[in-house]
């Protein structure tokens, strides 16, 4: 496998990486491996060794693998991956399993197929990004231990203490939106990971992005807003609006985003663009 490079983020999996290092270095020989320390380290490690690979296999979460795509945007180089994030939202969407013989066998096929990215004022995502609610949720679930558990947790604690973040839109046809949110997000896919679909009807290859506007709902109403999340269920109704759109640009009273899970500051005016077919993925 010397047209493979294995990138391994060790703060995934709860740091326990070395029982995936050791049954690849059992199934593969000699493999080509990053224990990555940074992202500045996965970038360099990837520029390095770009002409002589054909697939980057990313091995952690959805902030992980973003790492990687982000170099191999309209490129031929292939993006594979091994799930070992808390959520695994964009693994679980492009179907990669915790089965390296399964994963190996697929780069040994070495079929593949292009999807859509886009960006956030320029920076790179892949799957789910957002502000207002989750992106609080994300700054203070990363001051834990992570795992499902502690995001209900902080997602439980913070949703009753949040107020609602104020949208502007600058397109005359968006105006009407105009108007406070529990949160936005942007789903090229169709979760944010755990199974949990907060657009159901995304494709990440139709050349657009589902923005999902959700007003800040009563405790009532909470049950059934999950019970449809978890559900694949959640649509158009008094508190949840989708909007699919190539691009678009609006304002936002707060920098607290998330992209791909992790947290990022983001300042407005912001300007989402969907970059079509732009990403080379094994299946």
């Amino acid at each position: 496998m010397e047209k493979v490079a294995f990138i391994i983020n060790p703060f995934s999996a709860k740091k326990n990486y070395q029982p995936f290092l050791n049954e690849l270095k059992n199934k593969v020989g000699n493999p080509l491996y990053y224990v990555s320390e940074s992202i500045p380290g996965t970038d360099e490690f990837i520029k390095t060794h770009f002409d002589e690979v054909d697939i980057f296999v990313a091995i952690g979460g959805d902030g992980t693998i973003s790492t990687v795509a982000k170099n191999l945007i309209s490129t031929d180089k292939i993006l594979a991956i091994f799930p070992a994030g808390s959520g695994n939202g964009f693994s679980n969407e492009t179907r990669f399993n915790k089965n390296l013989d399964e994963l190996l066998e697929k780069i040994k096929a070495k079929q593949s197929r292009k999807i859509d990215t886009f960006t956030v004022n320029d920076r790179l995502s892949i799957n789910v990004s957002g502000t207002g609610f989750d992106g609080k949720v994300v700054k203070e679930f990363e001051k834990t231990n992570r795992g499902f558990k502690n995001y209900i947790k902080v997602s439980l604690k913070t949703f009753f203490n949040y107020k609602p973040i104020k949208v502007t839109f600058f397109d005359e046809e968006y105006k009407q939106y105009n108007g406070r949110y529990l949160m936005l997000n942007i789903a090229n896919t169709r979760q944010f990971g755990n199974n949990a679909y907060i657009a159901p009807k995304a494709s990440k290859s139709d050349g657009l992005v589902d923005m999902v506007l959700v007003k800040k709902f009563p405790l009532t109403y909470s049950a059934l807003f999950a019970f449809r999340m978890f559900t694949k269920r959640l649509k158009d109704d008094e508190y949840v609006t989708y909007l699919p759109v190539s691009e678009i640009s609006f304002k936002v009273n707060t920098k607290n985003w998330h992209l791909d899970g992790e947290f990022n500051k983001i300042e407005s005016p912001v300007h989402v663009k969907v970059q079509p077919a732009s990403l080379n993925i094994l299946i």
